[in-house]
Protein backbone atom coordinates (compact mmCIF):
# COMPACT_ATOMS: atom_id res chain seq x y z
CA UNK A 1 0.00 0.00 0.00
CA UNK A 2 0.96 3.53 -1.10
CA UNK A 3 2.23 5.71 1.23
CA UNK A 4 1.73 9.72 1.38
CA UNK A 5 2.39 12.75 3.46
CA UNK A 6 3.83 12.75 6.18
CA UNK A 7 3.70 9.09 6.80
CA UNK A 8 6.09 8.15 3.40
CA UNK A 9 8.27 11.07 5.15
CA UNK A 10 8.73 8.97 8.71
CA UNK A 11 8.97 5.78 6.50
CA UNK A 12 11.57 7.50 4.68
CA UNK A 13 13.42 8.61 7.78
CA UNK A 14 13.17 5.29 9.43
CA UNK A 15 14.81 3.31 6.67
CA UNK A 16 17.92 5.62 7.03
CA UNK A 17 21.18 2.65 9.18
CA UNK A 18 21.73 3.59 12.34
CA UNK A 19 23.47 1.22 14.70
CA UNK A 20 20.53 -0.88 16.02
CA UNK A 21 22.47 -2.38 18.18
CA UNK A 22 24.61 -0.09 19.63
CA UNK A 23 23.74 3.64 18.94
CA UNK A 24 25.97 6.52 18.84
CA UNK A 25 25.27 10.09 18.73
CA UNK A 26 26.31 9.86 14.80
CA UNK A 27 23.67 7.48 14.25
CA UNK A 28 21.28 9.64 16.14
CA UNK A 29 22.10 12.68 14.17
CA UNK A 30 21.90 10.77 10.79
CA UNK A 31 18.22 10.12 11.84
CA UNK A 32 17.91 13.71 13.16
CA UNK A 33 19.19 16.03 10.87
CA UNK A 34 17.19 14.92 7.95
CA UNK A 35 13.85 14.86 10.51
CA UNK A 36 14.68 18.48 11.64
CA UNK A 37 15.68 19.81 8.20
CA UNK A 38 12.07 18.18 6.85
CA UNK A 39 10.49 19.62 9.91
CA UNK A 40 12.16 23.28 9.36
CA UNK A 41 10.91 23.22 5.35
CA UNK A 42 7.69 22.50 6.28
CA UNK A 43 7.20 24.89 9.15
CA UNK A 44 8.88 27.27 6.37
CA UNK A 45 6.34 26.96 4.16
CA UNK A 46 3.02 27.01 6.20
CA UNK A 47 1.63 30.41 5.10
CA UNK A 48 2.08 33.29 8.13
CA UNK A 49 -0.91 33.58 10.43
CA UNK A 50 -0.36 36.93 11.64
CA UNK A 51 -0.87 38.99 8.26
CA UNK A 52 -3.90 36.77 7.24
CA UNK A 53 -6.92 39.95 7.09
CA UNK A 54 -10.45 38.77 8.79
CA UNK A 55 -13.57 40.27 8.47
CA UNK A 56 -17.35 39.41 9.32
CA UNK A 57 -20.57 39.86 8.22
CA UNK A 58 -23.72 38.56 8.69
CA UNK A 59 -26.96 38.35 10.57
CA UNK A 60 -26.75 40.95 13.66
CA UNK A 61 -30.18 39.70 15.13
CA UNK A 62 -32.00 36.40 15.35
CA UNK A 63 -35.12 35.19 17.66
CA UNK A 64 -34.59 32.50 20.85
CA UNK A 65 -34.62 29.58 19.55
CA UNK A 66 -33.54 29.99 15.43
CA UNK A 67 -30.52 30.19 14.00
CA UNK A 68 -28.36 32.86 12.68
CA UNK A 69 -25.22 32.69 10.27
CA UNK A 70 -22.04 35.04 10.48
CA UNK A 71 -19.75 34.25 7.69
CA UNK A 72 -15.64 35.28 7.84
CA UNK A 73 -13.80 36.16 5.25
CA UNK A 74 -10.24 35.12 5.28
CA UNK A 75 -7.67 37.15 2.97
CA UNK A 76 -4.17 35.40 2.24
CA UNK A 77 -1.86 37.90 1.37
CA UNK A 78 1.44 36.35 1.35
CA UNK A 79 2.56 34.11 -1.18
CA UNK A 80 2.35 30.76 0.26
CA UNK A 81 -0.86 28.87 0.06
CA UNK A 82 -3.28 28.89 3.27
CA UNK A 83 -3.85 25.15 4.26
CA UNK A 84 -5.48 25.37 8.32
CA UNK A 85 -7.73 24.71 10.84
CA UNK A 86 -9.72 27.52 12.06
CA UNK A 87 -11.85 28.23 15.46
CA UNK A 88 -14.23 30.73 15.90
CA UNK A 89 -15.05 31.22 19.53
CA UNK A 90 -18.61 32.25 20.76
CA UNK A 91 -20.21 32.49 24.29
CA UNK A 92 -21.29 29.05 25.49
CA UNK A 93 -24.83 29.93 25.55
CA UNK A 94 -24.51 30.39 21.85
CA UNK A 95 -24.74 27.26 20.56
CA UNK A 96 -27.26 24.22 21.88
CA UNK A 97 -25.07 21.51 24.55
CA UNK A 98 -23.10 19.35 22.94
CA UNK A 99 -22.64 21.18 19.11
CA UNK A 100 -20.38 23.92 19.93
CA UNK A 101 -17.24 21.73 18.69
CA UNK A 102 -18.09 21.18 15.10
CA UNK A 103 -20.20 24.21 14.78
CA UNK A 104 -17.45 26.51 15.34
CA UNK A 105 -14.50 24.67 13.71
CA UNK A 106 -13.50 24.67 9.96
CA UNK A 107 -10.72 23.66 7.69
CA UNK A 108 -9.84 25.57 4.79
CA UNK A 109 -7.50 26.13 1.62
CA UNK A 110 -6.48 29.85 0.36
CA UNK A 111 -4.76 30.10 -2.50
CA UNK A 112 -1.77 33.13 -2.31
CA UNK A 113 -3.35 36.22 -2.42
CA UNK A 114 -6.62 35.34 -2.58
CA UNK A 115 -9.51 34.66 -0.30
CA UNK A 116 -12.67 32.70 1.27
CA UNK A 117 -15.30 32.73 3.17
CA UNK A 118 -16.54 29.89 6.25
CA UNK A 119 -19.93 30.35 7.84
CA UNK A 120 -20.34 29.71 11.63
CA UNK A 121 -24.17 28.76 12.23
CA UNK A 122 -25.44 29.97 15.85
CA UNK A 123 -28.32 28.96 18.01
CA UNK A 124 -28.82 30.67 21.40
CA UNK A 125 -30.14 29.62 24.01
CA UNK A 126 -30.29 32.68 25.92
CA UNK A 127 -31.72 36.27 25.19
CA UNK A 128 -28.92 39.36 24.95
CA UNK A 129 -26.58 40.11 23.01
CA UNK A 130 -23.68 37.77 21.96
CA UNK A 131 -20.01 38.81 20.61
CA UNK A 132 -17.84 37.06 18.95
CA UNK A 133 -14.32 35.95 21.37
CA UNK A 134 -11.68 35.22 19.14
CA UNK A 135 -10.65 33.40 15.61
CA UNK A 136 -7.52 31.04 16.28
CA UNK A 137 -5.66 29.69 13.07
CA UNK A 138 -3.60 26.93 12.82
CA UNK A 139 -1.80 27.37 9.57
CA UNK A 140 0.18 24.09 8.28
CA UNK A 141 3.17 23.23 6.00
CA UNK A 142 2.42 20.81 3.17
CA UNK A 143 3.87 17.78 5.13
CA UNK A 144 1.55 19.10 8.23
CA UNK A 145 4.34 18.04 10.36
CA UNK A 146 4.63 21.47 11.73
CA UNK A 147 2.24 24.57 12.09
CA UNK A 148 1.78 27.95 12.67
CA UNK A 149 -0.67 29.02 15.08
CA UNK A 150 -2.36 32.34 16.12
CA UNK A 151 -5.40 34.40 17.06
CA UNK A 152 -7.06 37.54 15.25
CA UNK A 153 -10.04 39.61 16.62
CA UNK A 154 -12.65 40.02 14.09
CA UNK A 155 -15.63 41.89 16.19
CA UNK A 156 -19.14 41.20 15.61
CA UNK A 157 -22.78 41.15 17.84
CA UNK A 158 -25.74 39.00 17.24
CA UNK A 159 -28.67 40.27 19.80
CA UNK A 160 -30.69 37.82 20.54
CA UNK A 161 -34.59 38.43 20.65
CA UNK A 162 -37.50 37.19 22.55
CA UNK A 163 -38.93 34.58 20.97
CA UNK A 164 -42.58 35.87 20.74
CA UNK A 165 -44.41 32.83 21.20
CA UNK A 166 -47.63 34.30 21.85
CA UNK A 167 -47.68 35.65 18.80
CA UNK A 168 -50.33 32.68 17.33
CA UNK A 169 -52.92 34.07 19.70
CA UNK A 170 -52.67 37.16 17.60
CA UNK A 171 -55.27 36.92 14.77
CA UNK A 172 -57.88 35.54 17.01
CA UNK A 173 -57.79 38.64 19.39
CA UNK A 174 -57.41 40.75 16.07
CA UNK A 175 -60.91 39.11 15.12
CA UNK A 176 -62.24 40.20 18.54
CA UNK A 177 -61.18 43.78 18.17
CA UNK A 178 -62.77 44.18 14.68
CA UNK A 179 -66.18 43.03 16.76
CA UNK A 180 -65.74 45.65 19.29
CA UNK A 181 -64.24 48.24 16.96
CA UNK A 182 -67.79 47.43 15.23
CA UNK A 183 -66.38 46.25 12.06
CA UNK A 184 -68.20 43.15 12.47
CA UNK A 185 -71.12 43.60 15.01
CA UNK A 186 -73.50 45.71 17.15
CA UNK A 187 -71.62 48.85 18.40
CA UNK A 188 -70.99 48.52 22.27
CA UNK A 189 -71.48 50.94 25.15
CA UNK A 190 -69.43 52.34 28.04
CA UNK A 191 -68.58 54.99 30.21
CA UNK A 192 -65.47 57.41 28.38
CA UNK A 193 -65.92 55.88 24.98
CA UNK A 194 -66.78 57.55 21.74
CA UNK A 195 -70.11 58.91 21.22
CA UNK A 196 -71.60 57.44 17.59
CA UNK A 197 -75.54 57.53 17.35
CA UNK A 198 -78.73 57.56 18.96
CA UNK A 199 -81.11 54.68 18.89
CA UNK A 200 -84.40 53.37 20.93
CA UNK A 201 -83.99 51.70 24.43
CA UNK A 202 -84.77 49.01 25.61
CA UNK A 203 -84.75 47.11 28.59
CA UNK A 204 -81.90 45.96 29.86
CA UNK A 205 -79.65 49.51 28.53
CA UNK A 206 -77.51 51.22 31.33
CA UNK A 207 -79.71 54.19 32.00
CA UNK A 208 -76.58 56.16 32.19
CA UNK A 209 -76.34 56.02 28.13
CA UNK A 210 -79.57 57.37 28.27
CA UNK A 211 -79.77 60.98 25.92
CA UNK A 212 -82.56 62.96 27.70
CA UNK A 213 -82.50 65.68 25.30
CA UNK A 214 -82.51 64.08 22.63
CA UNK A 215 -86.01 61.73 24.46
CA UNK A 216 -87.27 65.44 25.47
CA UNK A 217 -87.73 65.84 21.18
CA UNK A 218 -89.18 63.02 20.50
CA UNK A 219 -91.94 60.13 22.11
CA UNK A 220 -89.58 57.64 22.73
CA UNK A 221 -86.61 57.15 25.04
CA UNK A 222 -83.18 57.44 23.20
CA UNK A 223 -80.02 56.18 24.32
CA UNK A 224 -76.37 56.86 23.30
CA UNK A 225 -74.41 54.10 20.97
CA UNK A 226 -70.69 54.56 21.86
CA UNK A 227 -67.53 53.15 19.71
CA UNK A 228 -64.31 52.09 21.07
CA UNK A 229 -61.87 54.86 21.91
CA UNK A 230 -58.66 55.33 20.20
CA UNK A 231 -55.57 56.62 20.51
CA UNK A 232 -55.86 55.60 24.62
CA UNK A 233 -52.47 55.44 26.16
CA UNK A 234 -51.18 51.88 27.60
CA UNK A 235 -48.09 51.95 29.84
CA UNK A 236 -46.58 48.42 30.01
CA UNK A 237 -44.27 47.74 33.61
CA UNK A 238 -42.15 45.14 33.71
CA UNK A 239 -40.97 44.28 37.76
CA UNK A 240 -37.60 42.91 36.76
CA UNK A 241 -36.83 42.47 40.62
CA UNK A 242 -35.87 39.51 42.43
CA UNK A 243 -39.03 37.98 42.21
CA UNK A 244 -38.93 38.09 38.15
CA UNK A 245 -35.83 35.75 38.59
CA UNK A 246 -37.51 32.71 39.67
CA UNK A 247 -37.86 29.81 37.38
CA UNK A 248 -41.34 28.84 36.17
CA UNK A 249 -40.38 25.29 33.76
CA UNK A 250 -37.34 26.24 31.83
CA UNK A 251 -37.31 29.93 31.62
CA UNK A 252 -37.48 32.72 34.26
CA UNK A 253 -41.26 34.68 35.14
CA UNK A 254 -40.02 37.36 33.67
CA UNK A 255 -39.52 35.73 29.86
CA UNK A 256 -43.00 35.02 30.15
CA UNK A 257 -44.15 38.60 31.54
CA UNK A 258 -42.42 39.93 27.95
CA UNK A 259 -44.07 37.24 25.73
CA UNK A 260 -47.36 38.76 27.75
CA UNK A 261 -46.92 42.43 26.77
CA UNK A 262 -45.74 41.98 23.55
CA UNK A 263 -48.96 39.93 22.69
CA UNK A 264 -50.69 42.91 24.33
CA UNK A 265 -48.69 45.84 22.13
CA UNK A 266 -49.34 44.17 18.88
CA UNK A 267 -52.95 43.97 19.97
CA UNK A 268 -52.95 47.59 21.31
CA UNK A 269 -51.49 49.11 18.40
CA UNK A 270 -53.49 47.74 16.21
CA UNK A 271 -56.27 49.13 18.11
CA UNK A 272 -54.95 52.44 17.89
CA UNK A 273 -53.66 53.05 20.97
CA UNK A 274 -50.38 54.11 22.27
CA UNK A 275 -48.00 51.66 23.82
CA UNK A 276 -44.82 52.76 26.08
CA UNK A 277 -42.70 50.24 28.33
CA UNK A 278 -40.81 50.73 31.68
CA UNK A 279 -38.80 48.15 33.29
CA UNK A 280 -38.33 48.84 36.70
CA UNK A 281 -36.70 46.98 40.08
CA UNK A 282 -34.58 50.00 41.94
CA UNK A 283 -33.79 51.93 38.68
CA UNK A 284 -35.03 52.18 35.22
CA UNK A 285 -33.62 48.98 32.91
CA UNK A 286 -35.55 49.96 30.26
CA UNK A 287 -37.45 52.62 28.87
CA UNK A 288 -39.03 52.88 25.42
CA UNK A 289 -42.00 56.42 24.40
CA UNK A 290 -43.49 57.71 21.52
CA UNK A 291 -43.21 54.97 18.93
CA UNK A 292 -45.41 54.50 16.04
CA UNK A 293 -47.99 51.88 15.58
CA UNK A 294 -45.26 50.47 13.11
CA UNK A 295 -42.22 50.68 15.35
CA UNK A 296 -43.50 49.96 18.78
CA UNK A 297 -43.40 46.13 18.44
CA UNK A 298 -39.69 46.14 16.97
CA UNK A 299 -38.34 48.63 19.72
CA UNK A 300 -40.04 46.18 22.85
CA UNK A 301 -38.40 43.67 21.27
CA UNK A 302 -34.59 45.13 20.93
CA UNK A 303 -35.49 47.04 24.38
CA UNK A 304 -36.39 43.29 25.97
CA UNK A 305 -33.53 41.55 24.69
CA UNK A 306 -30.88 42.30 26.89
CA UNK A 307 -32.86 42.75 29.82
CA UNK A 308 -32.34 40.07 32.87
CA UNK A 309 -33.87 39.69 36.15
CA UNK A 310 -31.92 41.33 39.38
CA UNK A 311 -31.30 39.97 42.76
CA UNK A 312 -32.86 42.59 44.13
CA UNK A 313 -36.27 43.69 45.96
CA UNK A 314 -38.34 45.96 43.64
CA UNK A 315 -38.81 49.46 45.17
CA UNK A 316 -42.89 49.91 44.74
CA UNK A 317 -42.71 54.02 45.18
CA UNK A 318 -39.55 54.32 43.12
CA UNK A 319 -41.54 51.95 40.30
CA UNK A 320 -45.23 54.09 41.10
CA UNK A 321 -43.46 57.77 41.15
CA UNK A 322 -41.56 56.77 37.61
CA UNK A 323 -44.79 55.34 35.90
CA UNK A 324 -46.68 58.35 37.31
CA UNK A 325 -43.94 60.44 35.48
CA UNK A 326 -44.05 58.53 32.52
CA UNK A 327 -47.67 58.66 31.94
CA UNK A 328 -48.94 62.37 33.18
CA UNK A 329 -52.86 61.43 31.20
CA UNK A 330 -55.28 58.94 32.32
CA UNK A 331 -54.10 55.64 31.36
CA UNK A 332 -53.99 52.15 31.48
CA UNK A 333 -51.18 50.99 33.42
CA UNK A 334 -50.19 47.20 33.33
CA UNK A 335 -48.11 45.69 36.31
CA UNK A 336 -46.18 42.76 35.30
CA UNK A 337 -45.07 41.53 38.41
CA UNK A 338 -45.38 39.10 41.13
CA UNK A 339 -48.84 38.00 43.36
CA UNK A 340 -47.02 36.90 46.22
CA UNK A 341 -48.11 37.96 49.49
CA UNK A 342 -44.90 39.76 50.79
CA UNK A 343 -44.14 42.23 48.39
CA UNK A 344 -47.39 42.99 47.39
CA UNK A 345 -48.68 43.86 50.79
CA UNK A 346 -45.52 45.63 51.62
CA UNK A 347 -44.39 46.96 48.62
CA UNK A 348 -47.30 48.02 45.89
CA UNK A 349 -50.42 48.20 48.27
CA UNK A 350 -49.29 51.57 50.26
CA UNK A 351 -48.30 53.10 47.43
CA UNK A 352 -50.95 51.72 45.15
CA UNK A 353 -53.44 54.05 45.35
CA UNK A 354 -51.15 56.30 43.60
CA UNK A 355 -52.11 54.91 40.47
CA UNK A 356 -55.45 53.76 41.17
CA UNK A 357 -56.51 57.10 41.59
CA UNK A 358 -55.43 58.50 38.10
CA UNK A 359 -54.95 55.36 36.07
CA UNK A 360 -56.98 52.06 34.90
CA UNK A 361 -54.85 49.47 36.55
CA UNK A 362 -54.09 45.72 35.28
CA UNK A 363 -51.67 42.68 37.44
CA UNK A 364 -51.15 40.07 35.64
CA UNK A 365 -48.92 37.36 37.25
CA UNK A 366 -47.73 34.27 36.30
CA UNK A 367 -48.65 30.99 37.65
CA UNK A 368 -46.32 28.38 38.45
CA UNK A 369 -48.41 25.27 36.69
CA UNK A 370 -46.70 22.58 39.29
CA UNK A 371 -48.32 24.37 42.61
CA UNK A 372 -51.89 23.00 40.72
CA UNK A 373 -50.13 19.19 39.89
CA UNK A 374 -49.42 19.32 43.63
CA UNK A 375 -52.98 20.12 44.38
CA UNK A 376 -54.40 17.78 42.56
CA UNK A 377 -52.05 14.39 43.45
CA UNK A 378 -53.65 12.19 46.00
CA UNK A 379 -51.67 8.99 45.73
CA UNK A 380 -49.46 8.32 48.78
CA UNK A 381 -49.01 10.53 52.37
CA UNK A 382 -46.09 12.62 50.64
CA UNK A 383 -48.98 13.81 47.81
CA UNK A 384 -51.34 14.32 50.42
CA UNK A 385 -48.72 17.01 52.23
CA UNK A 386 -47.85 18.22 48.68
CA UNK A 387 -51.03 18.63 47.85
CA UNK A 388 -52.27 20.66 51.13
CA UNK A 389 -48.95 22.98 50.87
CA UNK A 390 -50.23 23.40 47.56
CA UNK A 391 -53.81 24.59 48.47
CA UNK A 392 -52.18 26.73 51.12
CA UNK A 393 -49.96 28.65 48.27
CA UNK A 394 -53.38 29.13 46.04
CA UNK A 395 -55.29 30.43 49.39
CA UNK A 396 -52.10 32.92 49.83
CA UNK A 397 -52.31 33.72 46.28
CA UNK A 398 -56.39 34.06 45.74
CA UNK A 399 -56.45 36.50 49.24
CA UNK A 400 -53.49 38.68 47.56
CA UNK A 401 -55.50 38.97 44.45
CA UNK A 402 -58.66 40.26 46.10
CA UNK A 403 -56.74 42.76 48.23
CA UNK A 404 -55.86 44.12 44.89
CA UNK A 405 -59.44 43.69 43.32
CA UNK A 406 -60.97 46.01 46.23
CA UNK A 407 -58.73 48.51 45.35
CA UNK A 408 -59.71 48.70 41.82
CA UNK A 409 -57.19 46.62 40.23
CA UNK A 410 -57.82 43.96 38.08
CA UNK A 411 -55.79 40.98 37.92
CA UNK A 412 -54.80 38.25 35.50
CA UNK A 413 -53.20 35.26 36.99
CA UNK A 414 -52.27 32.37 34.35
CA UNK A 415 -49.60 29.55 34.55
CA UNK A 416 -46.83 31.15 31.19
CA UNK A 417 -48.93 29.29 28.46
CA UNK A 418 -52.33 30.74 29.29
CA UNK A 419 -50.75 34.46 30.92
CA UNK A 420 -50.61 36.04 27.02
CA UNK A 421 -53.89 35.34 25.71
CA UNK A 422 -55.68 35.75 29.28
CA UNK A 423 -53.79 39.34 29.21
CA UNK A 424 -54.85 40.32 25.77
CA UNK A 425 -58.74 39.36 26.96
CA UNK A 426 -58.90 41.59 29.68
CA UNK A 427 -57.44 44.13 27.48
CA UNK A 428 -60.44 43.90 25.36
CA UNK A 429 -62.84 42.97 28.29
CA UNK A 430 -61.80 46.83 29.58
CA UNK A 431 -62.45 48.00 26.04
CA UNK A 432 -65.70 46.56 25.72
CA UNK A 433 -67.06 47.60 28.93
CA UNK A 434 -65.63 51.18 28.12
CA UNK A 435 -63.05 51.63 30.74
CA UNK A 436 -59.92 52.47 28.30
Amino acid sequence: MALTGRAALLAALGSLPVGIWEPSWTGILAVNAPLAVACACDFALAAPVRRLGLTRSGDTSVRLGDTADVTLTITNPSRRPLRARLRDAWPPSTWLPGTETTASRHRLKVPPGERRRVTTRLRPTRRGDRQADRVTIRSYGPLGLFSRQGTHKAPWTVRVLPPFTSRKHLPSKLARLRELDGRTSVLTRGEGTEFDSLREYVPGDDTRSIDWRATARQTTVAVRTWRPERDRHILLVLDTGRTSAGRVGDAPRLDASMDAALLLAALASRAGDRVDLLAYDRRVRALVQGRTAGDVLPSLVNAMATLEPELVETNARGLTATALRTSPRRSLIVLLTTLDAAPIEEGLLPVLSQLTQRHTVLLASVADPHITKMAKARGNVDDVYEAAAAAQAQSERHHTAEQLRRHGVTVVDATPDDLAPALADAYLALKAAGRL
